[in-house]
């Protein structure tokens, strides 16, 4: 048996190639949409793959079932009660997929979505009752559950879901014996959970212990505990999610549109007809220079959940990337569903070299200078991008708290007139924040060099006005 877990870092996604090399036949379980390590590996491996399965219809990526169907020939399967525009098969409790003496057998659990399944994995050299491993989709993760409220707007309640969910946690995996492996689709860093470990894989038996949905609860207890604090699901979750119900180009197709190098003339007519710029490199190098009007969404971050938050779905996009990285930030679009790529700046900045005119600077600022300012007769407005709960437990003494997902709808609530220094956690979100802020005419932004966790370091050695909430 063959069981090769792939785990994406920047959307904390797990996929996964089963197969049997003496048979020659595998599947692919919730493919990311570039799909070339599956098909190398299975050339390596001399399987041919015959199955593209999607545990649910995903919300925070576009999977590669239609991709591995054009290229491989694979057969689409889904549980049972999905609906989908292209052909698939339809998997059902207790289905079977045979792949030589490797066994797939289908387990319905819903609750994060009304179709969701689960796959046991049997190797049926070692056992053909006792499962080796689950793969659990987004039911059950390494610490947590999936969250049940990201379906409202087809009309099922978090309520309805989190009750399926718990039937399906307690009547369906609960049930598997300790040492059967858990697989997730997904690790720390998703936003389809709120409480997921770092761990990639573990057993039934650790999660029966550790798992905090896992404990003894009544029902109604299970759903008040999993409806609770989940955090704001970026806008694009909803797009996703149907686009993985539908058919559509395959990525291929749309990077050869993408990938078009762009005269600067050419991409400023664009840009004046309501494209839109992304400026895909680091914060310090888009600090130091950049087109003025461009939104800094740095790659080594968190890029495709941001740029599916913050980029509209309604105008292209033009792409500005470090020399040699405009095909990654264009594919990397694609893996959330944003095909609308027209180009990329040719040359990168380099274009840039004679028009001075057309070049923007972000100010930053050590945590020592701004504490300096702050002491000063003439403190600057301090604007904390994180997340309201970021904010609440640790801040500094008077910083307005605008999260960065609400930066551009609440732009006005920053006062004008006076410097603004802009922070995040450590420069990221802070560096995207600034550009923003930039793009709608202000001027008087500083960006905080290595954000709270610079201002943290630099308060521990002297006396500071960090701001921590009060007991009650």
């Amino acid at each position: 048996m063959i069981l090769k877990q792939y785990f994406l870092g920047c959307l904390a996604h797990a996929s996964y190639l089963i197969g049997d090399d003496k048979a020659g036949v595998a599947a692919v379980v919730d493919p990311q949409r570039d799909i070339g390590q599956y098909l190398d590996d299975a050339a390596s491996h001399g399987l041919s793959i015959r199955y593209a399965i999607l545990t649910h219809f995903h919300a925070d990526f576009v999977a590669g079932h239609l991709e591995l169907r054009d290229r491989a020939g694979a057969a689409i399967c889904l549980g049972g009660r999905a609906r989908a525009d292209y052909p698939f098969t339809p998997l059902a409790d207790g289905d079977t997929l045979d792949l030589g003496r490797v066994r797939l057998r289908v387990l319905e659990t819903p609750g994060h979505t009304p179709e969701a399944i689960s796959i046991l994995v049997f190797d049926q050299t070692t056992s053909e009752t006792i499962p080796h491993a689950v793969l659990t989709g987004d039911t059950l993760f390494i610490g947590d559950v999936g969250r049940p409220d990201l379906m409202a707007s087809t009309g099922v309640t978090a309520r309805e879901l989190a009750a399926m969910l718990y039937r399906s946690l307690r009547g369906k995996l609960l049930t598997l014996p300790d040492e059967t492996l858990v697989y997730p689709a997904h690790g720390a860093g998703s936003m389809c959970g709120k409480n997921l470990s770092s761990e990639t894989v573990s057993t039934i038996g650790e999660q029966r212990r550790y798992n905090y949905a896992l404990q003894e609860m009544s029902e109604d207890e299970f759903i008040r505990l999993v409806t609770a604090d989940q955090p704001e699901a970026p806008s694009y979750f909803s797009f996703d999610a149907r686009l993985n119900m539908q058919e559509r180009p395959t990525l291929d197709e749309t990077l050869g549109r993408a990938l078009v190098p762009l005269p600067l003339a050419e991409l400023l007519a664009m840009r004046e007809a309501g494209a839109q710029i992304v400026d895909t490199r680091d914060p310090a190098d888009f600090a130091g220079a950049h087109l003025k009007g461009a939104i800094n969404i740095g790659l080594e971050g968190k890029y495709a959940t941001w740029a599916g938050t913050l980029l509209r779905r309604d105008r292209p996009i033009l792409i500005v990337a470090s020399p040699g990285r405009e095909g990654e930030s264009a594919m990397r679009l694609g893996r959330i569903g944003f095909d609308h790529v027209a180009g990329h700046l040719d040359g990168g900045m380099e274009a840039l070299r004679a028009r001075p005119d057309l070049v923007g600077k972000t100010e930053r600022m050590t945590a020592a200078a701004l504490a300096e300012r702050l002491a000063g007769a003439h403190p600057p407005i301090v604007l904390d991008v994180r997340s309201a709960a970021e904010h609440a437990q640790k801040r500094i003494e008077g910083a307005l708290n605008i999260p960065l997902n609400h930066l551009e709808e609440r732009a006005g609530e920053v006062p004008r007139g006076r410097p603004v220094v802009i922070h995040c956690a450590s420069g990221y979100r802070s560096s995207i924040g600034a550009s923003i802020l930039e793009h709608q005419g202000m001027t008087s932004v500083t960006d905080l060099v290595g954000g709270f966790t610079a201002w943290e370091t630099e308060t521990s050695r002297h006396a500071g006005p960090t701001q921590s909430p009060r007991r009650q």
